[in-house]
């Protein structure tokens, strides 16, 4: 089920159900899926109690990326393999093409990679940094590190906020001027305004998120939000 912007936003069914990742032919953005999993939502209510714990929030953040990295690689394509059980000789399915990358934008992407390495252990890891400049807003870039042959991988750029997509719009770009085109952007919280953004200059890369929030402040900030994810995850708030 996808949600786009600017038509009404609604929760798309994810664990159990395939979720649709790019449109056909139509002309319009690809797609945003909420992954309303039980378990993601719950850990996403105890992330936004302010009262939690740096170290709390932290666990809670890398239980989540992993939880969102099985549904964003849901439709990864297979390809047969004969192995010798110890039993027999029988053909499975792997994985087909070259490792995925994990591309997180520092500093709070990176709190999505261990949960997500959990279940992705061979996966590459790409870092993009990038911060947002508190008067502007726009994103500024302080380093970035990626294999040589994005063009051959399906890039999963993480970051916890989609608020106002600055960063993301500008991470994607610079990957993309690296070779990579197969995207997906995973984030744990996104605001309308953030998806309209990423959506008119990324119109090809499909968005996972938890939920989909009211708005922005005027502060740049997600309402009702859960605060800076890189503060509250490393305690400099």
């Amino acid at each position: 089920m996808r949600v786009r912007v600017p038509v009404p936003l609604r929760a798309a069914s994810a664990f159990g159900t395939p979720s649709a990742v790019r449109d056909e032919g139509d002309g319009m953005a690809a797609s945003v899926t909420v992954v309303d999993h039980p378990l993601v939502q719950h850990k996403l209510t105890l992330m936004r109690d302010k009262a939690r714990s740096t170290q709390g929030f932290r666990r809670l953040l890398n239980e989540i990326g992993m939880l969102l990295a099985y549904e964003v690689t849901r439709d990864l394509p297979l390809e047969p393999v004969t192995i010798d059980t110890p039993l027999e000789e029988m053909e499975g399915r792997q994985i087909q093409g070259k490792k995925l990358v994990l591309a997180p934008i520092l500093r709070a992407g990176v709190g999505f990679l261990d949960g997500m390495l959990s279940l992705l252990p061979s996966a590459r890891v790409a870092h993009v940094g990038l911060y947002r400049d508190p008067e502007t807003l726009e994103a500024v870039e302080y380093y970035f590190k990626a294999p040589s042959d994005l063009a051959d991988r399906t890039v999963l750029v993480l970051d916890p906020m989609l608020a106002t997509a600055n960063s993301a719009v500008a991470a994607l770009q610079r990957l993309k001027e690296r070779g990579a085109h197969d995207l997906r952007f995973v984030c744990l919280l996104a605001a309308p305004e953030g998806i309209a953004r990423f959506q008119a200059a990324h119109p090809d890369v499909p968005i996972w998120t938890a939920a989909i929030d009211s708005h922005l402040n005027d502060h740049g900030y997600i309402v009702p939000g859960l605060g800076d994810a890189g503060d509250r995850m490393y305690g400099t708030r």
